[in-house]
């Protein structure tokens, strides 16, 4: 590992909250707006991030996670295709309990959604964002959504998709990633700012 990659951070935020994070229904392709409540955590990003130099800033294209980076002040903003939460398929606007009265066993990290992204599909995504990432160096900064960032993590640490499972996050949450001696690290998750 050379010293530039030894120097790479990535932090992560999920975006404020919505009517379908707060519910709990799966939110892929649907650009919903934040909440009140999500606006003002968003607003709240401003005092974490603002003291950080951060040398790419990468954000899906979703309403939901643009409008957390602009109201934590973010600037030079790229979007990035590959930060789209999970294609939910048919599975889209249903919450877990509803799916699993049909599936039992259904979980999104080993099964997917039918007509939308399996977590093969997902992992290429995040495999791509993570290469351009550690390609680019430096302090790198994605807005994105709950079930793409901690699939994220899972692969930044060398881990199938199915370890994002275990790494819950919640809405406009920081977290941050980077190396120890050339190993991959979760170096905070899920914090407050």
């Amino acid at each position: 590992m050379d010293d530039e990659e030894q120097e790479t951070q990535v932090w992560l935020v999920r975006h404020g909250e919505t009517e379908w994070s707060k519910s709990g229904r799966h939110t892929g392709i649907t650009d919903l707006p934040l909440t009140a409540e999500g606006v003002a955590a968003a607003r709240s990003l401003r005092d974490t991030l603002s003291g950080t130099t951060f040398d790419l800033v990468l954000c899906s294209p979703r309403l939901r996670a643009r409008h957390t980076a602009e109201l934590a002040e973010v600037k030079n903003v790229t979007i990035e295709e590959d930060l789209v939460e999970w294609n939910y398929g048919d599975y889209e606007g249903r919450t877990r309990k509803d799916i699993q009265a049909e599936r039992p066993d259904w979980s999104v990290w080993t099964d997917g959604a039918p007509n939308g992204e399996s977590p093969d599909q997902t992992k290429a995504r995040v495999d791509r964002v993570i290469d351009r990432c550690r390609d680019s160096g430096g302090r790198i900064l994605l807005f994105a959504h709950g079930h793409i960032l901690r699939t994220l993590a899972a692969r930044w640490i060398d881990q199938p998709v199915g370890v994002g499972a275990h790494l819950p996050l919640d809405t406009a949450k920081v977290s941050v990633l980077s190396f120890d001696r050339g190993t991959p690290t979760i170096d905070r998750w899920n914090a407050d700012q």
